[in-house]
């Protein structure tokens, strides 16, 4: 990370914690959850900064209790934002539904070069990257996160997401490739809530914006009359939002 990237990311965290702090008004409160996340990080290997995971931890706490429906993540690489989601989860007593192939990217000829970032992506999404297995992902939320409220569906996201059929307050997505994003829109937001919302931390991948961009998608494989509320089009983390 260069320096100037550094210094947004260190603002973004104060920015966010200072949220964090509305939740938990003791200071040592704040410690033990920033700890928490902390001890993650130093020993799982993730692929998303923490100010990126950070703002989903506080959608989840955000999240009024009369918006009903379980928490989803797709995508899951090591288990490190299983982690941290769990914890959250249990915290406000929602399940987490944990959706992966736990092989890696599935195989896909989407040519990425730069993210909105001006950074290059190009060979970052290749068959196979982000693999991390399922005993993994399992044993790494059971030494660091609640393995309690955690379910996993493996497997492609076109065999296990059309199974699923469980009302949805949030959902979180880092499966980096456009098709993958698109399957999970057209399986997950009819599931979503009104109130709730679907957080991709893949905002910033071209491909995937010209996905929330389409109209004829929402329309034809969503099932919407129109483009949902979508704040932060083109930034890292994109929320659409169900009203």
């Amino acid at each position: 990370m260069g320096l100037f990237s550094s210094i947004k990311e260190y603002a973004e965290l104060a920015k966010l914690q200072s949220k964090l702090a509305k939740h938990f008004p003791s200071f040592a409160e704040q410690k033990k959850w920033l700890a928490k996340l902390k001890h993650i990080d130093a020993n799982v290997k993730s692929a998303h900064n923490q100010s990126h995971i950070l703002k989903f931890l506080i959608e989840i706490l955000e999240m009024p209790d009369a918006v009903e429906g379980c928490i989803v993540e797709a995508g899951a690489f090591k288990g490190a934002s299983t982690a941290k989601i769990s914890l959250f989860a249990a915290y406000k007593k929602r399940k987490l539904h944990v959706f992966d192939s736990f092989e890696g990217l599935p195989p896909n000829t989407e040519m990425h070069e730069k993210s909105t970032e001006g950074h290059s992506i190009k060979g970052w999404f290749d068959k196979g990257n982000f693999a991390g297995s399922l005993d993994e992902v399992q044993k790494n939320v059971g030494k660091f996160g609640d393995a309690s409220v955690v379910s996993y569906h493996k497997g492609w996201f076109e065999n296990t997401m059309p199974l699923f059929k469980e009302k949805i307050a949030l959902a979180y997505l880092d499966v980096d490739l456009a098709s993958s994003t698109m399957t999970c829109l057209k399986y997950l937001f009819p599931l979503i809530e009104p109130g709730g919302a679907i957080v991709s931390q893949d905002g910033d991948f071209p491909l995937v914006i010209d996905v929330f961009k389409d109209e004829n998608f929402w329309k034809n494989e969503v099932g919407c009359k129109e483009i949902p509320v979508i704040e932060g089009m083109g930034k890292k983390i994109t929320i659409i939002r169900k009203k």
